[in-house]
């Protein structure tokens, strides 16, 4: 499930790398793993009560696996945010293997539905390699300068070097609020004055990136979504400054999406997906939702990887997406 894995490093490194995590000894590590769902396990409560809480009743007042039992799961797969098209999708599914291996009970059912979860949102991560960029896009509000605050920290704690890039020069303060997280990671911010062409402020951030053999430069890009011609125009102009000047850097572009926002975020992430090359979803604020759902909407409608999950405000509760790990902890 790991996003991060690059061709350059040993294997022992590749897997350290996965979660832009220090590598640990084998007992940290599995109390590290442990304090890890622990977070995720606290950040999903409110999915857990909405989702789990509403199956779990249902199962236990089933008798007979009926249409009654699969038109319930319908709506509390809806009520999660997973949406009609989706949750019409995986109860097909379920059915179809319920009557295959002719179940009878509830309880089982409950865990098929858990796997066709996990088989959805178990999506492959195409592999990076260094030196990379790492464009982040997403509407105001979504938490993207504060993603790109923990992403830094992560990758620096991680031992790669990093170089931040204030795009955004459309919304005031976006450079300052960037500045602090950068002093916080204690990695160099490249800015520009407000309003300046984020093109340059993206040359200047390749110029510096490149001069200090830098592993890794994020760039902080405008969340104007309502003018999707300017959005496309500048983004088209910072991918070609990217390929001219910094053409041996893998590049990728990473959506940020408010998970509380729900069906919105749906289509916000569908309208970015078709002025972008979108590589993946950072979905923010999910401690802050009982609809975790939308997880399996993006990830079934649009075929893009949740590569990280917010479940807090602490550095730790952005987490690498695990399929296995988001299904268990909801249910």
């Amino acid at each position: 499930m790991a996003f991060l894995g690059f061709g350059k490093k040993k294997e022992t490194e590749e897997a350290r790398e996965v979660r832009a995590e220090p590598q640990a000894s084998a007992p940290d590590a599995q109390e590290d793993k442990k304090g890890l769902f622990s977070r995720l396990w606290n950040g999903l409560s409110k999915t857990r009560t909405n989702v789990a809480g509403r199956v779990d009743e249902l199962v236990e007042a089933t008798q007979v696996i009926d249409e009654d039992f699969y038109e319930d799961l319908v709506d509390i797969l809806i009520m999660s945010d997973m949406g009609v098209r989706t949750s019409d999708r995986v109860i097909e599914e379920l059915k179809r293997r319920v009557q295959a291996q002719k179940i009878t009970d509830a309880r089982k059912a409950r865990e098929i539905l858990k796997d066709i979860l996990k088989e959805i949102m178990d999506m492959p991560r195409k592999p990076l390699a260094w030196p990379m960029v790492m464009m982040v896009v997403g509407v105001n509000g979504v938490g993207k300068t504060t993603t790109i605050g923990k992403l830094a920290m992560r990758f620096k704690d991680a031992r790669h070097s990093v170089v931040l890039a204030a795009a955004d020069t459309f919304r005031a303060a976006a450079a300052d609020q960037l500045q602090i997280w950068a002093d916080r990671a204690q990695v160099p911010l490249v800015r520009h004055a407000e309003g300046a062409d984020p093109a340059a402020v993206v040359f200047d951030g390749i110029k510096k990136a490149r001069a200090a053999e830098t592993d890794l430069l994020i760039v902080d890009t405008a969340g104007r979504l309502h003018n999707k011609k300017n959005l496309m125009e500048e983004l088209r102009k910072i991918t070609r400054i990217i390929n001219r000047e910094y053409a041996d850097a893998e590049v990728r572009t990473l959506l940020v999406i408010d998970a509380t926002t729900g069906q919105n975020g749906l289509q916000q992430a569908r309208e970015f997906a078709s002025v972008a090359d979108v590589s993946g979803i950072v979905l923010t604020k999910l401690d802050g939702t009982a609809k975790g759902g939308i997880a399996v909407a993006i990830m079934e409608e649009l075929k893009l990887p949740v590569l990280y999950i917010g479940v807090g405000e602490g550095i730790e509760d952005l987490q690498a997406f695990d399929a296995g790990a988001f299904v268990d902890a909801i249910f």
